[in-house]
This record gives structure tokens, C-alpha cells and sequence, in this order.
């Protein structure tokens, strides 16, 4: 029994000689350059990147946690009844809230106003500022700490501090069983 075999398209025996003649053109041409290149040294990004390892590291100036930079301004702008509460164990939008009071609309604004001037200056960039149009009760966003600064009347509706102090929530709770 003859195995029949398919048929392919090979090339003739001069062809297989000129293909094989022509190779090891390519790869000594190949291999030249390749040591041309390796001659020639690293690249020129190479060079840079080794560059900046070798150059002494420009560190920023030391920047102070944003709750103290925070602090500082409330503290100058004569916030009342600042409260800081570490909220890190009970929610994961932030780790620290701060809770200020002014004695009016415009204190209100202005203290919000004087907290993110002094987040800038201190290298922190606020997300954002809610409610610095009527005044009551403006938010600062920081990031890891939010700023609540309220009118008292409306920290007094709200209660804030009773629904994320949870050291004051269990003393209420303590209050009311007994």
C-alpha cells in the first residue's frame, strides 16, 4: 500500500541554496548592528534615569497633618466649641471629622473661607466645599478629615456629634436605661 503524500510547495534545491546563502547575510547584518548598538551604550532615557538615581533626592518640605493645619486655622479665626472626632473605626469615607461653630453666617463662611487658605498653603488640596452660599453650615472636604462648620442653632438641630462620637452615643444610651 503507497502512502500518498500532499503535496507542498518546496522550493527547488537552487532555490534552498540561494535562501540558505542569503541567511547567514541577514543575521551577521543583524548581529552588527546589534553590536553597534550595545557599543554605543544605554539609551539616551537610560542615561537620564541613571542620571536622576545619582542626583541627590529633592525631599518637600515636611508637611504637617492636615488636622493640625486644620486646628490652626479654626483656632485663629476664634471658632467655637471645635470637636474633633476620630470617625477611621466606624466609617470609611474618612478618618477624622471636626466639628466648629461661628456666631454668624458670615464667621461661618469666613472660617471655611480661612481653613481651605491655610490647606492650600500647607500643601493639601481640598475635594471640595459645600454650602458656602447661605452660610449656615459649610463642609470642607480635606479628604481624610472633613470640617463641619455650623451655626449653633443648626449644630444644635443636627446633632452630629451624637451620631459619629461614639463614646457620647454610649453615654446617652447609659443616660436614658438609667
Amino acid at each position: 500500500m503507497a502512502v500518498k503524500r500532499a503535496k507542498t510547495s518546496r522550493p527547488s534545491a537552487g532555490a534552498k541554496k540561494k535562501a540558505s546563502s542569503k541567511a547567514p547575510a541577514n543575521v551577521t547584518k543583524l548581529s552588527t548592528a546589534r553590536k553597534k548598538l550595545a557599543s554605543q551604550g544605554p539609551t539616551t532615557a537610560r542615561k537620564k534615569k541613571a542620571a536622576a538615581s545619582k542626583a541627590p533626592a529633592v525631599t518637600a518640605p515636611k508637611q504637617q497633618p492636615v488636622v493640625s493645619v486644620v486646628e490652626h486655622a479654626l483656632d485663629e479665626m476664634k471658632a467655637v466649641n471645635v470637636k474633633v472626632l476620630a470617625v477611621n473605626k466606624l466609617t470609611d469615607i474618612t478618618d477624622t471629622m471636626i466639628i466648629a461653630s461661628g456666631n454668624s453666617d458670615r464667621h461661618v463662611r469666613s472660617i471655611a473661607d480661612r481653613v481651605v487658605e491655610h490647606a492650600k498653603k500647607a500643601g493639601f488640596r481640598p475635594m471640595g466645599v459645600e454650602g458656602e452660599r447661605d452660610g449656615e453650615w459649610v463642609l470642607v472636604d480635606m479628604g481624610d478629615v472633613i470640617v463641619h462648620i455650623m451655626l449653633p442653632k443648626v449644630r444644635e438641630f443636627y446633632r452630629l456629634e451624637s451620631l459619629w462620637d461614639v463614646s457620647a452615643a454610649r453615654r446617652e444610651a447609659a443616660e436614658q436605661s438609667a
